[in-house]
């Protein structure tokens, strides 16, 4: 009998995303649990650590989703081929992380800071990362690491999703690599079919 996966989050894309993407990609089914603000109080001391997003794998569960994205990228076969190309893997993904996490700082600013924090996102952060990447893509023959879809083109792909939403512009649209591997991500048949038919929900 297959294994039942499930995996319990906010009613957002944010961190689950790139796990939903690479459970999707590997057609394994999982239980897409939504969990509503209110809700979170009470469900919050049954985590390992009091954070979302938790897998459940028959039952079992794991937190902190680059671990929970670095194990399914093996189990769905997007793993690097040997460890200095997992090394790459970690680096880029940990990148992304970072401009994911700059993102949530300028967005969710507060009043007093949201302006010029935006600003300095809109003109130094993303064309920095952005444009890092775009070189990283180019590079490698149209995806991040050698040459070859991995996890990491997912999770690039899953964070521009969110950070779209959340920005309500394309931060893709001057980056052609950045905006070419996420279409095609994209339209991985899975992937295509996982947007399609998620729930919608911002960032």
């Amino acid at each position: 009998m297959a294994p039942k996966y499930k995996v319990t989050y906010f009613d957002i894309m944010a961190l689950a995303e790139p796990i939903r993407y690479l459970l999707s990609y590997g057609g394994i089914e999982f239980e897409d649990v939504r969990v509503k603000g209110d809700d979170w109080p009470k469900l919050k001391n049954g985590t390992p650590f009091g954070k979302m997003p938790v897998l459940e794998v028959d039952g079992k569960k794991a937190h902190q989703s680059i671990a929970i994205a670095r194990y399914l990228g093996k189990q769905v076969g997007l793993a690097g081929a040997d460890d200095w190309q997992n090394l790459k893997i970690d680096a880029t993904v940990d990148t992304v992380v970072d401009l994911r996490i700059a993102v949530v700082n300028a967005v969710f600013a507060d009043e007093a800071t949201k302006a010029q924090k935006k600003e300095t996102l809109e003109k130094d952060t993303l064309p920095f990362y952005l444009g890092r990447l775009d070189n990283q893509i180019k590079e490698n023959g149209g995806y991040l690491v050698d040459k070859k879809l991995t996890w990491a083109d997912l999770h690039l792909a899953a964070t521009v999703d969110s950070v779209n939403g959340a920005l309500k512009t394309n931060i893709a649209a001057n980056y052609s690599n950045v905006g070419s591997l996420t279409e095609k991500v994209w339209n991985l048949p899975k992937i295509k079919e996982w947007r399609a038919k998620r729930p919608s929900a911002s960032m």
